[in-house]
């Protein structure tokens, strides 16, 4: 394999994917900055166009679409689909041909993941995708544009070389983790590392700054980097501290996964522009709708970016003969997106109210798991009252470094801000101010961080200490006589902890476990978020709700002869690029069988 060149992140985005790159050993002299990869793209038919950003939506074309070379870029190996600005327009207009928010299916569990369910509710008539295919599609877009730029002169150069940083949410657990990896796989590359995103958010600001970062963070400060994306809300909170006279960096709390963001925000939107059509008598159907969320996004993100401007027209493609012309249009004001973001989905709360609960309901429509509650000050009150390192209080930072695309709306960073400030006064903390530690740029962070941290990797820069943001657990049953109707207790054996490094091992040794091989077993992984004090072995026997949380069923059939009963321990391995490994080893000769998981999530068991 020829030598790596390039340290390469990867932002691999809800709504856009975003690339950056520094050289590893640059010439003497040459200026070693981190660069972002102009993407190039379809944006019109027969037009390519390089932009920093990819939109991350795949569009199924149909046979007109494909006539005269129209979707051809000049690289790729065809134009059976098309990723970006282009798949993301034309797909507002056929919505039911395009795929969107493949990285929020990559964390539904209800699903198989490796199965062609998208686009979801397309048309039978067009060949779909599973998740892990179209996060392998999008990053295979980025593989052929920059082989086409970067490596056509050189083919060393290749992406598929380079030593590669691909980020996730925090939140993301051990079976999203591995489904990106295996997605990563699929396009070819060959040297992947797996990065969260707040902490590649945090990377970029270290790196913008140099050595000036030390100067507006100080001992004992805690950040909040608060990342919401255009599918998830990431929390993770990173203490800093001192050793020998040097500030240190320990990431020290990682949220739940929280499917609310732009995708959600875009929603909102287009009820309400709905709302507005209804009440001219222009009634919407379900494909318009989709169509009318993706035009609202469009309105939200050019109003973002042009404070000056107040007004942005959003349009929807008429059907049916109750409806004047082929077209509607509607302008959407500046105003009414700032008040439906921030009272919507940033309301002002007590430090003590939490998001409404999903009411359960017997029988539900199947598709992405959105939170019940849309309001996000609640889930960030919810995941700092389970912060409480100073004693009984609630974990308060005082300081906060925001990120994704929505923060550039400066009412929504000021409503979080001015929350945070009054839970501090709530909590008689004599410094009740919270501050903004500012961010280059809400929209390329996280793809500079994530080359920052290779190079960091390297020697050349600061790390975060972080490890594992879980702790994860095996299933057990209670060891006790059958009683009717009485299932067996569960207990929860800790397996792999929080904080666990990358590249470091455990083994459950001083428990008894027993496989049987040549025939069909199962074991039961939980995780939590919340419990930061346990180690491998620890058996839990009680916990509260949402404390401890079922996460995947291991199935499989361990080879051996029928029905032999062998005496294992448990073996835990986080890999180096940030993926999780479980083994049964024999007691007897040390053989060893390799626990994969399933993407099918059982509900069977609760504590």
């Amino acid at each position: 394999m020829a030598e790596q060149t390039y340290i390469i992140g990867i932002d691999l985005g809800t709504t856009n994917s975003i690339v950056s790159y520094t050289k590893i050993n640059p010439a003497e002299g040459e200026e070693n900055t981190i660069k972002v990869f102009n993407i190039p793209q379809l944006v019109d038919a027969g037009v390519v166009v390089e932009r920093e950003m990819l939109p991350s939506f795949i569009f199924m074309p149909e046979k007109h679409d494909v006539s005269d070379g129209a979707l051809e870029t000049g690289f790729g190996t065809g134009n059976a689909i098309t990723v970006g600005e282009f798949a993301r327009n034309r797909g507002a207009e056929i919505p039911q041909r395009m795929i969107s928010s493949a990285k929020s299916w990559l964390c539904n569990t209800l699903i198989d993941r490796n199965k062609p369910v998208l686009p979801w509710k397309g048309p039978g008539d067009i060949s779909k995708m599973s998740p892990v295919e179209a996060s392998s599609a999008i990053l295979s877009h980025i593989r052929d544009a920059w082989n086409h730029v970067m490596a056509k002169e050189n083919k060393d150069f290749i992406i598929e070389n380079q030593d590669v940083y691909l980020t996730v949410p925090a939140s993301f657990d051990a079976v999203a983790r591995e489904l990106t990896a295996n997605a990563a796989t699929m396009t070819g590359f060959e040297n992947i590392t797996l990065l969260e995103e707040p902490q590649a958010a945090f990377y970029s600001w270290i790196e913008a700054l140099d050595d000036k970062w030390r100067k507006v963070v100080k001992k004992d400060d805690t950040v909040l980097v608060c990342d919401i994306g255009g599918g998830t809300t990431d929390f993770s909170l990173i203490r800093i501290s001192e050793e020998e006279g040097d500030l240190v960096l320990e990431r020290v709390a990682v949220g739940d996964h929280l499917l609310v963001g732009g995708d959600n925000m875009d929603l909102a939107l287009a009820y309400f522009v709905s709302q507005k059509l209804a009440e001219k008598g222009k009634k919407l159907d379900v494909w318009q709708m989709q169509g009318l969320s993706h035009s609202c996004r469009n309105a939200k993100e050019k109003m973002l970016q042009n404070p000056e401007m107040d007004k942005f027209p959003v349009t929807v493609l008429g059907r049916g003969s109750g409806l004047i012309g082929g077209t509607i249009k509607i302008d959407l004001a500046k105003t009414d997106v700032e008040n439906i973001l921030v009272d919507g989905f940033f309301p002002q709360c007590d430090s003590n109210a939490m998001p409404v609960a999903r009411q359960k309901s017997g029988i539900r429509e199947l598709g992405l798991s959105y939170e019940a509650d849309p309001a996000i000050t609640k889930h960030m009150a919810k995941f700092l009252s389970r912060q409480k390192s100073n004693g009984e209080k609630m974990e308060i930072p005082n300081a906060v470094l925001f990120n994704g695309g929505i923060m550039k709306a400066d009412p929504v960073r000021k409503r979080i801000l001015d929350t945070l400030c009054s839970w501090r006064k709530e909590a008689g903390l004599d410094s009740p101010e919270v501050r903004e530690i500012a961010s280059e740029n809400f929209d390329l962070s996280v793809a500079r961080g994530a080359a920052y941290y290779g190079r960091a990797r390297r020697g050349d820069g600061i790390r975060i200490r972080g490890g594992l943001g879980r702790s994860y657990y095996m299933s057990i049953a209670a060891a006790m006589p059958a009683i009717p109707g009485l299932p067996a207790p569960v207990k929860a054996l800790c397996l792999a902890p929080y904080g666990m490094e990358e590249g470091t091992e455990a083994h459950v040794e001083d428990q008894e476990f027993v496989i049987v091989v040549g025939e069909e077993v199962s074991f039961d992984i939980m995780e939590s978020t919340c419990r930061h004090e346990d180690v491998v072995g620890t058996v839990v026997e009680e916990w509260e709700q949402g404390e401890i949380e079922n996460m995947s069923t291991i199935e499989t059939v361990l080879e051996g002869e029928y029905g032999s009963v062998i005496p294992v321990t448990i073996e835990i391995k986080v890999t180096e690029i940030g993926t999780l490994e479980f083994w049964c080893v024999s007691r007897e000769d040390g053989q060893r069988w390799k626990l994969e998981f399933n993407v099918r999530e059982r509900d069977d068991f609760e504590s």
